[in-house]
């Protein structure tokens, strides 16, 4: 991957001038680099990683990884029902993977009953799709190569008598 490239997956915010003195080329040159790879779809998005137990404010919402089976279309492979299905705004990854099933999403919703009803009355119905598993997650410690500082929790122990 081009060293530009690397800096910015890192850490977004870094600024063209800074990203030059690193790669020792000049702003002009990262500054053209950086605009070749956002027009030509090389750079898709700037984004933050949030730690949802720090910023959640009352309003959490519930994520959840499936596993998703489907037979492929002739001509068109997976690809025909991958569009359909990540075209739902409640899907905000779909992956083809290797292995006993075809298609990982990760879903997201307001609660546990909005996930279910996207598989029961979305996703499940679907022609092509044959089979699902969801995995509802629980806990984030890590995302994009980050860690997440956890809550300060009391360590004092319980008291039992």
């Amino acid at each position: 991957m081009d060293d530009i490239l690397e800096i910015l997956k890192n850490d977004a915010r870094v600024t063209a001038d800074e990203i030059a003195k690193m790669t020792k080329k000049s702003v002009a040159a990262v500054k053209q680099a950086i605009k070749k790879y956002e027009t030509d779809g090389t750079i898709v998005q700037y984004k933050a990683i949030i730690n949802p137990e720090l910023a959640d404010n009352g309003r959490a919402t519930v994520r959840a990884l499936i596993e998703v089976s489907i037979t492929p279309q002739k001509d068109v492979g997976f690809d025909h029902v991958a569009e359909r299905i990540y075209s739902f705004s409640e899907v905000n990854s779909c992956y083809l993977v290797s292995g006993s099933y075809d298609l990982l999403l990760v879903v997201e919703g307001k609660d546990i009953q909005t996930v279910a009803e996207f598989v029961s009355m979305k996703l499940s119905p679907m022609e092509g799709v044959r089979q699902t598993t969801t995995h509802f997650l629980l806990k984030k410690y890590k995302e994009d190569g980050k860690f997440f500082k956890q809550p300060t929790r009391s360590k004092r122990l319980n008291i039992s008598y």
